[in-house]
Parts: C-alpha cells; structure tokens; sequence
C-alpha cells in the first residue's frame, strides 16, 4: 500500500507533470513477468521516469536493480530502498565470496517480477548510451525465456544529470522496443541488445531534432 501510494502520490505527479514524458512503443511494456527491461542510465530520475511508465496495478511487480552499497549505509534509506522503491541490491562482494552476485535478480525473475538494468552500470553522458556490462548475458543464460524489453530515454540527461541536485524541467521522450529473446550466445545476444539501443537512440535524434 505505501510502494503504491508513493508512485500515485509523488512519483507520477513528479515525472507525468513536471517533466512530461512521451512514450513511444508503449505496447512492448510488459504488465507481467518475469520480464527484463534495459535502459539508458544518465539520470538520476531514470528509475522513476521508467516505473511512471507502468499502471498502478503493475508497479508491485516491477523491480529496479541497484548496487547495495548505494544505499546500505543509512537504515533509512536502506528500508526506503527496499520497501518503497522496491528496490532488488546487489552486493558486489558476493562474487569475492564465490556467490553468484545476481541470485537474489535470479529469484525476483522466477518470482514473475518485472526487473529493471541499466547495463551501463552507471550514469553516463546525457542521451549517449556507454558500454554496457555482460551481467544481462548471465542472467538470460540462467532463464533463457525471460524477454528483454530495450528502452532509451531522451531528455532525462539534461532534467537532473550525474553530479547536479537541481531538477531542471525538461520534456522527455522515451523510446520502447520490441522485446529482445536470448539465442544461446553471449556476444549474440550483447551485439543485438547494443545495435537495438543505437537504433532506438538514431530514432531519438530523427524525432527530437524534427
């Protein structure tokens, strides 16, 4: 009740009227899982622009992934995290420990929870899309059924990019492709996943630049 009170209350407000988001490919968001959804990471309302996308009868099951250490340093903000944002940690030192670092995204996915990546692993450049990681390329040799829904977010760079406080207004455009299927390669499938962001960022430019 208070996850979803917030989204209705001060997320939605915050994204749908102050920025105003426009969204293209609306259909390829799931309102079921389990589902991955991958986007552009150069803001720090990113997660929130996304989970505005969904109704409120979904947002329960949608799950952003985020390094622990972001947030596990205060217990105020840990409880936030985890029980209003919803919010799926990752404990970087697992790996050093011989655990699987992403058992617990694992565990959301098998669970029909819709998971948030932004396989940059950081914020980068306004409206660039980096390198991505290859944590989505273990996750989908884990559960190869589980779809990949692409997103590329314009405008959200220049509202509140890395190392500002400011929110500054700034319509925005978000770009959703059609869902993308593990075909049993790694490199496949990261060459796919990086030529659809690419594409989804080239139709970003054409729209906004019209």
């Amino acid at each position: 009740m208070l996850r979803s009170l917030f989204f209705l209350l001060i997320v939605k407000p915050l994204v749908l009227l102050i920025l105003g988001i426009n969204a293209r490919g609306r259909e390829h968001l799931p309102l079921s899982g389990a589902a991955i959804i991958v986007a552009n990471h150069n803001s720090h309302l990113d997660t929130m622009a996304l989970m505005s996308l969904f109704p409120l009868s979904v947002i329960n099951k949608v799950h952003p992934v985020a390094a622990a250490d972001y947030f596990m340093c205060n217990r105020f903000i840990k409880w936030f995290a985890l029980n209003i944002a919803g919010i799926i940690p990752i404990d970087r030192r697992m790996k050093e420990k011989g655990h699987d670092v992403f058992a617990a995204v694992i565990n959301a996915l098998d669970n029909n929870s819709i998971v948030i990546i932004f396989p940059e692993g950081t914020r980068g450049e306004p409206e660039i899309m980096g390198r991505m990681k290859n944590g989505i390329a273990h996750l989908l040799r884990e559960r190869p059924d589980v779809p990949v829904i692409p997103v590329f977010f314009h405008g959200l760079g220049k509202s509140l990019p890395k190392g500002e406080i400011l929110l500054v207004p700034f319509f925005v455009d978000a770009f959703i492709g059609e869902p993308l299927h593990w075909e049993g390669s790694r490199s496949v499938f990261m060459d796919k996943l990086a030529k659809t962001m690419s594409d989804l960022q080239r139709q970003a430019v054409i729209v906004t630049d019209a």
